[in-house]
């Protein structure tokens, strides 16, 4: 078999419809845009979210608060997690991803306090919640905020 002997395999490849080529076609005259009306026009039709001047749901929704759009949005991991390391282990995002308690990580990761921890344990992360900090201080533990 050579590179100039391959062709596609049956019915795999589609001839494009011929639009406005004669009424024998089946796609002539009006080249399947029906008669006259706002679609029929070049460059007709109505943008993304508009409902023929109906108050867009968009619009309808009750909106409140304040979403930053800049927020950068940590990860988060329990105390109950770090019961899997070693006693005398230093945990960050590294070890967090390698053992698969996270399968990814863009800007960070904050420690809550949800479960138990008895080893001691040296935690590295963005943040931590109060609860989660006493716990692993409580173990013997560090929580260092990098």
């Amino acid at each position: 078999m050579y590179i100039h002997e391959l062709t596609p395999t049956e019915g795999t490849r589609h001839v494009a419809k011929r639009k406005g080529r004669g009424h024998g076609t089946g796609n002539g005259k009006t080249a399947g845009r029906g008669h006259k009306g706002q679609h029929a026009r070049s460059g007709g039709g109505v943008r993304v979210g508009f409902e023929g001047g109906q108050m867009p749901l968009a619009r309808r929704v009750p909106k409140r608060g304040f979403n930053n759009i800049f927020a950068k949005p940590l990860e988060a991991v329990n105390v109950s997690v770090f019961e899997r390391f070693e006693d005398g282990a230093v945990v960050g995002v590294e070890e967090l991803l390698a053992a698969g308690i996270l399968s990814k990580c863009k800007y960070g990761v904050k420690v809550l306090g949800n479960g138990e921890i008895t080893k001691k344990i040296t935690v590295k992360a963005n943040a931590f919640s109060e609860s989660a900090k006493a716990k692993i201080e409580a173990a013997g533990g560090k929580a260092e905020v990098v």
